[in-house]
Formats: structure tokens, sequence, C-alpha cells
């Protein structure tokens, strides 16, 4: 980023510097493709809701369908589409899908990874189900961009601070720009706004540095030995329920005390948790995510979101862990 804004100049700008800025920004690009594995079209956007309202406006498709899961941003960007159920797993019921993509190329939203729960959806059947139809998929992979491979899809929105990288940049991938209504002067004529170029370096600067094991399993290790004594003390680790959990996102219903109360006790403690997603979160109302997976009101309400970030240590995770244990046992 330091580099971007040392020669920064407007990218769509046809003088020298502005020429410059669009070899660095076009660089910039195919390092973030690279670093993916795509290898269609990529628009730079603000963010993942950036990205989820260009492709649920634009996108040349008939009806929307979403997961009754998804991020708000991408119901708010579609309030009329037809929420499509989960299981009590969290999983999509490809039943109810199967039935509701028989219609004039729909255009299907779902995330890779719930920001809620840490459930990873099982795209390949989804995308085989949506394909098999004549639909489109979009993938929400602002939780999994970096961390697991890009599923096989039609449209992918990640957002940089996800991993590692720097606020208010992010991109919608996309296959075939044909997929999409052009919206504005730059981006190909896709996308309105001067393209944020050094944010752009720094999201693929953090692209690159990301391993394959986002996070060190030693890491980890101590919420293994937490998920044992929460069940022991009538808790629920909402990851026994999940059709595929991933590691760094945790839901854990604390017995005894409400959501809320725990995020301020733990906020006294110097420790940052969610209750629902960090975007709604300042409500403070019971989880819709938990509710559309028929979670029962109690745990629900009980229920916390634990987040594991790129440069999360063990030695925090051991700290959270002993405050859990605090507060339950009080």
């Amino acid at each position: 980023m330091q580099d971007g804004f040392a020669l920064w100049a407007n990218p769509s700008s046809p003088h020298a510097a502005g020429r410059k800025a669009r070899s660095l920004l076009e660089e910039a690009r195919e390092r973030v493709k690279a670093a993916l594995g795509w290898d269609d079209e990529v628009i730079f956007t603000s963010g993942a809701s950036e990205a989820a309202a260009l492709a649920l406006d634009h996108a040349q498709a008939g009806a929307r369908l979403v997961a009754s899961v998804e991020h708000d941003c991408v119901l708010q960007a579609t309030p009329t589409a037809e929420r499509l159920p989960v299981r009590s797993d969290g999983a999509l019921d490809l039943e109810v899908l199967t039935e509701a993509v028989q219609r004039e190329r729909p255009l299907v939203a779902v995330q890779q990874v719930n920001s809620e729960t840490g459930n990873r959806q099982d795209l390949a059947a989804i995308g085989g189900i949506v394909h098999q139809a004549g639909g489109l998929l979009l993938a929400d992979c602002a939780q999994g961009a970096g961390r697991f491979a890009l599923p096989s899809c039609d449209m992918a929105i990640i957002s940089a601070h996800k991993f590692g990288g720097p606020i208010g940049i992010g991109a919608l991938l996309v296959k075939d720009y044909a997929m999409l209504a052009p919206s504005g002067g730059q981006e190909r004529g896709y996308r309105r706004g001067t393209e944020n170029m050094p944010g752009v370096m720094g999201m693929a600067a953090a692209l690159e540095a990301c391993a394959e094991t986002y996070l060190d399993p030693q890491v980890l290790e101590p919420l293994d030995a937490l998920a044992g004594e929460c069940r022991k003390l009538g808790g629920t680790w909402l990851s026994d329920r999940l059709s595929d959990p991933t590691p760094y996102i945790r839901a854990i219903a604390m017995p005894k005390m409400s959501a809320t109360a725990q995020v301020m006790r733990f906020d006294m403690a110097g420790i940052a948790v969610s209750q629902g997603s960090a975007c709604s979160s300042g409500t403070m109302k019971t989880s819709r995510v938990l509710e559309a997976m028929q979670v029962e009101p109690e745990i629900a309400a009980n229920t916390i979101r634990v987040s594991l970030g790129w440069n999360t240590t063990r030695a925090e995770v051991e700290r959270f862990c002993e405050v859990w244990l605090d507060l339950a046992g009080a």
C-alpha cells in the first residue's frame, strides 16, 4: 500500500502518471487472479457489500434466490428474492433448491462459509444443481477466500480485510462480463468510482501472504479442550451440529448467561466477540441465522460468535478459554 500511495494517480487518467498507476493496477489484478486460482475477470469494489449489490442488481439473469442464512448485505441487496431454507445442520436444503431453480435462468446466491457459525456449504453440489437448470451461481467467498480454494461458480465475492488485507477493498469475480449489465465508467464499464490502486495492491499482497493453512493448528488446540468442558457444563458447541464446520469461526452457547451479557463481560476482559454477525451485532438481537437453523431459542439467546484472524495467537485463544470457563462457572 505504501508503494501504491507513493505512485498514486488516477488509473483512469490518460496522462503518464495515470498510465503508470493503471499499469500497477493491472499488475495487481493479475496477482489477485493468480493467488486465487481464478482465470477469468476481476472487478475491484469497495468491499463485499458493493460486490454483492453489483452482482445481484446487474446480473443478466432471472429470479434471484438466496439462502436464508446469507449475510445482511446480500439480503438487503435483493429484498424481494426468494429465500431458500437450510436444514438444522446449516446446510442448504438441496431438495428445495432443485425445485426452486426450475425457472428461467435464476441467479442463486450462497455463502461459501457462514460468517456466524463457520459452516461451509457444499457448493460443488449446489453449483451442479444450479447449472443443470441453466442458472448462475454467486458464491459469497468473503469468509473463505485466502483459506479455502474458490468453488466452481459464475461469480464470487471477496473482501480483503477478511484475509489480512486493507479495509475498503474487495472484488467481484466474474466468469464472463456478459453475465453483467454495464453500470459505470470504471472497471471496464462495470463499476463507478475511481479505482483504489493502493488498496488493490494491499489486497494482492495479503492474498500472496496467505498460507495453505490459514491458522497453525497449535493455535486452535485450546478450543478442543474447551469444547469438552462446554459440553460437560451443559453448554452447546454448535460445531457439533454443523454439516461441515470450519476451524476459525465458532458459535458457542454458554449455559445460564445471555449472549448480550457475555459480549459485555468479554469486552471488559479485553476480548472481542460478537452476538450474530459483526455487521448486525450492535442490535444485540438473537441471530436470524440460528433461527433459520431451528436452533432452540434458549440456546440461540446464549450463543456468541468467536472468530480467529490471521494474526490470532495461541496465548489469546488460551485467554479466551480461561475467561469463558470463569464466566460459565460464575
